[in-house]
């Protein structure tokens, strides 16, 4: 039976491995190339949603825009290439973000078309996290497009880049990509452009864009001025709506609802404020705001390092000069609920939740706090209330150095740009009496202004100390405006002051400043100190006592080092050493269940982490002073405090200040051997422009000395290697 029994078995084995591979084919799909799921596929046509060729030519349209972007920016100026396009020659285009597509079809873009890229560069010379596929596909030069080769050869193409010249890696990303799309054989139309948001981004694109259009106009054969001005949006005022329906500031579906989901940069948390104080003393002319979020039950995680987004509001002061700048100021005017289409949802989508209402466009949804942009004034001159006010728009639009000394260095927001050119008194609170009302069609403001944007600031604290909640820490902007041709006033950050405002509320206190400068007064003119709504829509950021902040995470690459035996060199002056607090924090969590379970001498192996920092005094503005001593009890030697004061103890003997990099140099022969020898890692974070240079240059001399060279070679070799292994990071900003 057992013989029987076994030539059965093979019998049946043998039927069934000829049925697999006879019907291989629909059992097992070919895996080359995987098939997109019914799902994904357009329900109006049955295409592949992500090809973008084939939208193409549906849409009858000749180019194809692929932006990358952070934060919004780069977004911003791919939808105004694309408007600038149909206005001058007619042309519509596919405005793409490139993580939606695939690009192995980019040979087959027709010949009588082209793609733009609007690419920004982010931390140190990285593609954005949404254009990292793209990159990737481009400098890959196994990738192979659908010509089965990676050849690119007569694509026709233009680069615009945003960059901050600040940073060692000046506009990385567009010089890649152009690199890249000319080793592959495409053809660029014009100059490369490059953006410099350290300076004037709006000045650099519109000093580029004009030769890049001339140029566009002979290589794709069209003619300018068949192209007309035509909507983005049409806005519709409802009568009939219901109110739970009505957006008030929400800033997503899921908020508006109440329903519970994922929270994430579409969908931000409400994170109630446990705990909100002052970091400087009392007294002084600047803040430093020190606030803490509880985040348990939300599903959002962070590591030290990683960045918190907040949302703030645009400052009550502005909105309500804007609506009465727009004749929208009456209550029954700011509080009509309204309907907002996009007429080309491939060019411009509706960038915020409708319906809504004018007063919450404003408050929670554009950037109506940012200075004025010199293009948006031309489109603007045409709905002037009186000849004078055309005049004066057109005059700051067409003369550049009028408009950066009135304009620029004025510190001027669009409603303020829109009240000087009317005669009105930008001193005085607006209102109805004394604002001058422009008859600007409100699709033109929600196309010329951006949405507003998280700012995001590094996450100081460690969720191995303070599990379920998070910690930021801001020193508040403010500072005074430089026209010489305006009175001086008081200029304001959006973020910072919005979350100086939380902290007043959480501790029951009143800003003491002063809600409008007297005439005569030596200080600057200020027409009030920012207040903002902090309770939120429909209250909601307010609960019984407890304030909240809508937030998100986001992840960064500003890590420690696994192995707690590699040194770490820490460089953070003013609120630079955010992340470091949270790095500390770390380490002290990790040593404390160390100790625990083998004693202090299971520390003795661990490498010393050294923190640079710097501040003016000691009794001002020396960032948790109280602290350090509490986390060296835990290390004891593996924690070392070095502090410069600049505007007190000691100076150099030529009298000049004393800087962390003056302090690194004192201490180069442990830099050195730590770096060197012991493979430390040393992390930068602060002011890009000066500071941040300055460390990595005094970095090079010592490591080239140390290596028996120059800073500029051997030095500068050994910074380069620190780069690309990930051993030398920055945290920096401009």
């Amino acid at each position: 039976m057992a013989g029987v029994s076994s030539d059965v078995y093979i019998l049946a084995f043998g039927v069934l491995a000829a049925s697999l591979y006879l019907f291989r084919g629909s059992l097992f799909p070919a895996q080359s190339k995987p098939a997109a799921p019914l799902a994904s596929r357009d329900a109006a046509g049955g295409g592949d949603p992500r090809n973008f060729v084939e939208k193409m030519k549906a849409g009858k349209k000749r180019i194809v825009i692929f932006y990358g972007s952070q934060t919004g920016t780069a977004e911003e100026y791919a939808i105004r290439l694309a408007k600038e396009a149909k206005s001058r020659f007619g042309l519509a285009s596919l405005v793409c973000d490139p993580e939606e597509y695939d690009f192995d079809n980019l040979d087959q873009i027709p010949e009588d078309s082209c793609a733009i890229f609007v690419v920004a560069t982010y931390g140190e010379g990285e593609p954005t996290d949404n254009s990292v596929q793209l990159l990737q596909n481009l400098s890959d030069d196994s990738f192979a497009f659908s010509n089965g080769d990676h050849k690119l050869e007569g694509l026709k193409y233009v680069v615009f880049g945003l960059g901050n010249r600040t940073y060692e890696h000046y506009n990385a990303m567009a010089r890649k990509v152009d690199a890249c799309l000319e080793a592959a054989g495409g053809k660029r139309i014009g100059e490369r452009g490059e953006g410099d948001d350290d300076k004037s981004m709006e000045e650099d694109y519109l000093e580029w864009k004009e030769g890049m259009w001339k140029a566009f106009a002979e290589d794709m054969g069209v003619e300018e001025g068949v192209g007309s001005e035509t909507p983005d949006f049409a806005v519709t005022e409802l009568s009939s709506h219901a109110p739970e329906k009505v957006y008030l500031g929400e800033l997503s579906a899921r908020a508006l609802t109440k329903v519970r989901g994922i929270h994430d940069a579409k969908n931000p948390f409400a994170a109630p404020i446990t705990k909100a104080y002052e970091l400087f003393s009392a007294g002084g002319d600047r803040n430093c705001v020190h606030v803490e979020l509880n985040i348990e039950g939300s599903g959002i995680t962070y590591q030290h390092g990683d960045h918190l987004g907040v949302w703030p509001s645009n400052p009550e002061v502005e909105v309500d000069r804007l609506l009465w700048v727009l004749g929208l100021g009456e209550k029954e005017r700011r509080e009509q609920v309204i309907g907002i289409e996009s007429l080309d949802p491939a060019l411009a989508k509706v960038p915020f939740p409708v319906p809504t209402t004018y007063e919450t466009v404003l408050r929670h949804y554009i950037d109506i706090s940012a200075v004025a942009g010199r293009q948006i004034l031309g489109v603007l001159a045409k709905y002037a209330p009186t000849p004078e006010a055309e005049a004066r728009l057109r005059q700051l639009t067409q003369d550049k150095e009028e408009f950066h000394e009135v304009v620029a260095l004025g510190c001027l927001k669009l409603g303020e740009v829109l009240q000087l050119a009317a005669g009105n008194d930008l001193r005085a609170v607006p209102n109805g009496e004394n604002t001058t009302a422009w008859k600007i069609p409100f699709d033109i403001v929600v196309s010329s202004i951006p949405r507003l944007q998280p700012r995001y600031y590094s996450i100081s604290s460690s969720p191995k100390m303070y599990p379920g909640v998070v910690h930021i820490t801001a020193v508040v902007l403010k500072y005074e405006s430089e026209s010489t041709k305006l009175p001086k006033k008081w200029v304001y950050g959006v973020g910072t002051n919005f979350l100086l405002n939380l902290k007043y509320a959480v501790n029951n206190e009143t800003a003491n400043v002063p809600l409008v400068t007297e005439a005569g007064s030596s200080e600057p003119a200020s027409i009030a100190f920012p207040t903002y709504a902090i309770e939120g829509p429909r209250g909601s950021y307010l609960q019984d006592t407890i304030y909240k902040i809508p937030v998100h995470v986001r992840r960064s690459t500003f890590r420690l080092p696994t192995n707690p035996k590699s040194p770490v060199i820490m460089v953070g002056p003013g609120t630079g050493v955010a992340p470091f607090r949270g790095f500390v924090q770390e380490r002290v969590a990790l040593a404390k269940r160390t100790i625990d379970k083998n004693g202090p001498e299971g520390l003795a192996e661990w490498g010393r982490m050294t923190l640079f920092y710097g501040c003016r005094k000691a009794t001002e503005d020396y960032l948790y002073r109280d602290e350090w001593p509490e986390y060296q009890a835990v290390l004891g030697d593996k924690l070392s405090l070095q502090v410069a004061f600049s505007r007190d103890g000691a100076r150099k003997p030529d009298g000049s200040k004393i800087y962390v990099q003056d302090l690194i140099w004192d201490d180069r022969a442990r830099i050195a051997d730590e770096i060197l020898v012991k493979k430390g890692y040393v992390y930068i974070c602060g002011d890009a422009k000066n500071m941040s240079k300055a460390v990595e240059e005094v970095l090079a001399r010592i490591l080239g000395e140390a290596k028996g060279g120059s800073a500029e070679v051997e030095g500068a070799q050994e910074v380069k290697l620190l780069k690309e292994r990930s051993r030398l990071l920055l945290d920096v900003w401009s």
